[in-house]
């Protein structure tokens, strides 16, 4: 890491697509291309890991405790596009500080930009304070059956180990810390910061995938914030979640859903705040209005 005036910035990566295998997916070259990006994309939870140094740096292991970070996606790479992280230094003697935090290519194209914090800010986090603009279920196609505060269940998951050891294991992640593989000031391996995104995301929405229908989305925004962390890689918890809010953009209809991790004792570990885009012109409910026009 490299301290320059009141910015730290990690050091440049070259985050891999680590999804380009699932066809008809936003990250699959073929179907990213006919949808007007340059390529199959890198997702943006890949990219929050490129953070974790940065942040041990600036607040210590009690990032991965009462930490957050949170982040809106501007632009997405493709595989191996290089990429830096850079964080604000917090100000001297602040307990519970937020501090600004952005990625950018390295020809200064905002990747990711965001803020992030440890213990108990008092201003809200860069999504938190967002407007989510909603708007009528009634105006939207491929979000039409779900509403705000419609409930995405409940279920009983344990970290992804498995994969996080694989993306270690086969040199793909941007900053593969000691601690996701091997002993931890908690005891046992840790999630990485995509690895917990994976937990209150991946299984928790299947079955709204399936009332939206045939599409392509991808992340829009992604918020993380450790309650009483870390996530630890042997544990198993439950995760609940809802809808926040739906609105649309002229090539995107987004929804916003939170959820949460609990232990076996039903303490809160970690939550997600999240913003889905489904891309309008991949769904054929839009290419049928458009065949009727």
């Amino acid at each position: 890491m490299t301290a320059h005036t009141e910015v730290v910035s990690g050091p440049v990566r070259r985050p891999r697509n680590l999804a380009a295998s699932i066809i008809g997916s936003i990250h699959d070259d073929a179907t990213a291309t006919a949808l007007g990006f340059r390529g199959g994309t890198v997702a943006g939870s890949v990219h929050m890991d490129q953070f974790a140094p940065l942040l041990l740096g600036v607040f210590g292991h009690r990032w991965f405790e009462t930490g957050s970070l949170s982040l809106y996606f501007r632009h997405a790479t493709m595989d191996g596009e290089p990429v830096q992280a850079f964080v604000e230094s917090p100000g001297v003697g602040e307990t519970d500080p937020q501090i600004r935090s952005w990625a950018t290519t390295v020809n200064d194209t905002v990747v990711a930009e965001g803020t992030t914090s440890v213990g108990q800010p008092s201003a809200p986090s860069a999504l938190r304070n967002r407007d989510l603009r909603p708007v009528r279920p009634a105006e939207l196609r491929i979000l039409s059956q779900l509403s705000p505060g419609h409930s995405l269940g409940e279920l009983l998951q344990a970290p992804d180990a498995d994969r996080q050891r694989s993306v270690i294991g086969q040199g793909a992640m941007t900053e593969p810390l000691d601690w996701y593989t091997g002993s931890s000031p908690w005891g046992g391996p840790i999630a990485s910061p995509s690895t917990v995104v994976g937990l209150l995301y991946t299984r928790l929405l299947a079955d709204t995938k399936k009332a939206m229908g045939e599409h392509v989305g991808l992340f829009g925004a992604i918020e993380i914030r450790f309650r009483s962390g870390p996530v630890l890689l042997d544990r198993t918890y439950r995760v609940t979640g809802e809808i926040v809010a739906l609105s649309q953009t002229p090539k995107t209809e987004a929804m916003w859903f939170d959820s949460r991790a609990f232990d076996k004792s039903g303490t809160l570990t970690a939550e997600l705040r999240m913003m889905l885009r489904q891309m309008k012109e991949s769904s054929p409910l839009y290419q049928e209005r458009a065949a009727r026009g």
